[in-house]
């Protein structure tokens, strides 16, 4: 890239993110700190200003309408908000976010916010999971709902803090909603699985319970990010427990079904692990 291009503004959309035109014509769309503050629509920003961080080139015309249509109509008080979101949430994390945060973030929030002043019900399918699954994530929501609340004078339910959630972990982890969400259905799933097969209802507050869906959660990302996972016991186990181990394979092909790869046989010895202890301390209970 040349050094002294120069960026117009044609938008700012934030503190932190300005709409531009290159010297060809071209939208680029450029995050950093401080980029939007004190700007003015038809300002220049020159390409090597250490302020920016990332900058992203729309280079067809459907991206351009695709991202005006998503900043048309924001309400400017959502955008400060969500800024302000964002900057508790490199704080508390110390780290840098994912810059999708930036649209993603402000497009969620001003449709809750529809949707509570409107007295829409907002309803959490995913909620306790959640919160055991992204605990410190589940936190810094709490607080942004906070935030959300003052600022717009709403009451702020605790399912809508479950989906701020998404956005944080999305936003740390540059990990999509839509995955976080898909993973979390997963759960479920599996956990419906268990109980259907060994003919149980287990506890949402058990602690077993509780360390399965944890164990869950770095399972999937350990699997789609081909994270190899030793597990010396994994001999013994098809023979030793074969009850277990078969529901395992049964758990290991719907896990297959949704995450697209294979399960590691390492994962499906884990499973096995959990699954002994469902075995043998509630179905040894409910018959009693």
């Amino acid at each position: 890239m040349n050094d002294n291009t120069l960026y117009v503004i044609d938008r700012i959309v934030g503190n932190n993110v300005v709409l531009s035109k290159d010297e060809s014509g071209v939208e680029m769309v450029l995050f950093g700190k401080g980029l939007g503050f004190s700007s003015k629509i038809g300002a220049t920003i020159a390409s090597k200003d250490e302020r920016i961080e990332k900058r992203f080139r729309l280079d067809d015309r459907d991206k351009v309408i695709q991202f005006q249509s998503l900043i048309e109509g924001m309400d400017p008080k959502v955008l400060r908000i969500s800024e302000n979101i964002i900057e508790l949430m490199e704080s508390e994390f110390q780290k840098k976010v994912n810059n999708k945060v930036y649209l993603a973030l402000p497009s969620h929030i001003q449709f809750a916010v529809y949707r509570l002043r409107n007295k829409i019900e907002i309803i959490n399918p995913f909620l306790y999971e959640t919160k055991i699954s992204y605990p410190k994530e589940y936190e810094v929501a709490r607080q942004a709902a906070n935030i959300i609340a003052s600022a717009f004078e709403i009451e702020i339910p605790e399912e809508e803090v479950g989906f701020l959630t998404f956005h944080v972990y999305s936003a740390i982890e540059n990990v999509s909603v839509g995955e976080l969400v898909k993973f979390t259905n997963l759960i479920q799933e599996l956990v419906a699985e268990i109980e259907t097969s060994l003919t149980i209802h287990i506890p949402r507050t058990d602690s077993g319970y509780i360390r399965l869906i944890t164990h869950l959660r770095f399972s999937f990302e350990r699997i789609i990010q081909f994270n190899a996972i030793d597990n010396p016991f994994f001999e013994d186990m098809h023979q030793k427990f074969k009850e277990e181990y078969q529901l395992a394979l049964k758990l290991a092909k719907i896990m297959e079904e949704h995450l697209n790869t294979e399960i590691p046989k390492e994962e499906i010895g884990y499973l096995v692990m959990h699954l002994y202890r469902f075995f043998h301390v509630h179905v040894k209970e409910e018959n009693k």
